[in-house]
């Protein structure tokens, strides 16, 4: 089952905040301008840096209703409002029939300020539970499952991107976890192809922070939706590593910061992957010196 619904009219586009009207609540504090002005600066880096916009095109805004696609939801129409975003958005949500989930709150949410929105139900949760054994992390076929039925939503909606809340710290966790359990160098990347080759993801949050994304949440007071209603949590491995990179921080303030530019700053002589650098034709230049 699915709705979408179109944007309210343009009249209605600016609130006395000063911006879309999903601000008009929002604080009007000197320290939530700073913390508003920074998200949406590394916002843009990253849509600059990486090339995501591509003008007239249109994008699926997965919206879980958590901190994080809340923010990014606000953060996209914020720089559209302010012409730096030529694109059209459509914020989805996928109702995958978790017990007790709040049918009601992203509706009225989005509806409530003319915000495009498709929702949609697909009980995914029977699926996870019935191939799952009790007890078991249900996110890795969740998350599975969800993007699969995004990428169909995406097609039938005519977007070419699937946009996702993920930030700096998530791809942190993602390349420890890698780093640690998997035996390889990867992270989340801030854009890719889907194997089909038609729907590319996004990731503009790439280089904001979770305690900032956090900050602006809880001053804009989103309806929050839990992310445990099935009764399951991320992994152990994961859990471990935010609590790593969190001890760092609290040693080291800003190294977050240095890491995830650290990922973008790769010399490939320097590390020993043979596909990347041709460690043979070192001793090919030194014979013809």
């Amino acid at each position: 089952m699915s709705e979408v619904m179109e944007s309210a009219a343009s009249s209605a586009d600016e609130t006395e905040a000063g911006g879309p009207p999903i601000y008009a609540q929002a604080p009007r504090s000197g320290e939530f301008n700073k913390l508003r002005k920074r998200l949406i600066r590394l916002t843009r880096e990253a849509l600059d840096k990486f090339g995501m916009v591509r003008p007239g095109e249109k994008w699926l805004v997965a919206l879980s209703g958590g901190k994080d696609s809340y923010s990014m939801l606000a953060l996209l129409l914020d720089l559209k409002w302010r012409g730096m975003l030529p694109v059209e958005l459509v914020a989805c949500n996928l109702d995958q029939g978790q017990p007790n989930f709040p049918k009601h709150i992203l509706p009225e949410f989005l509806s409530g300020l003319g915000i495009a929105h498709r929702i949609e139900y697909q009980d995914t949760y029977s699926i996870v539970t019935d191939k799952l054994p009790a007890g078991a992390t249900y996110c890795s076929l969740c998350s599975r499952l969800r993007r699969g039925n995004l990428y169909r939503i995406a097609r039938e909606e005519g977007c070419t991107a699937l946009v996702l809340g993920h930030h700096r710290d998530d791809s942190l966790e993602t390349f420890f976890m890698n780093l640690f359990h998997g035996g390889k160098l990867a992270a989340m990347p801030p854009r890719l192809l889907n194997d089909e080759g038609d729907i590319e993801v996004l990731r503009p949050l790439i280089y904001c922070g979770e305690e900032d994304l956090q900050r602006f949440s809880d001053a804009m007071a989103f309806p929050i939706i839990p992310c445990d209603l099935c009764g399951s949590q991320d992994g152990l491995e994961r859990n471990a590593m935010k609590a790593m990179l969190s001890d760092i921080e609290k040693r080291m303030p800003g190294r977050k910061d240095v890491m995830i530019r650290a990922l973008g700053n790769i010399n490939p002589s320097h590390m020993l992957d043979s596909r990347l650098f041709d460690f043979n034709a070192l001793f090919e230049k030194r014979t013809q010196s």
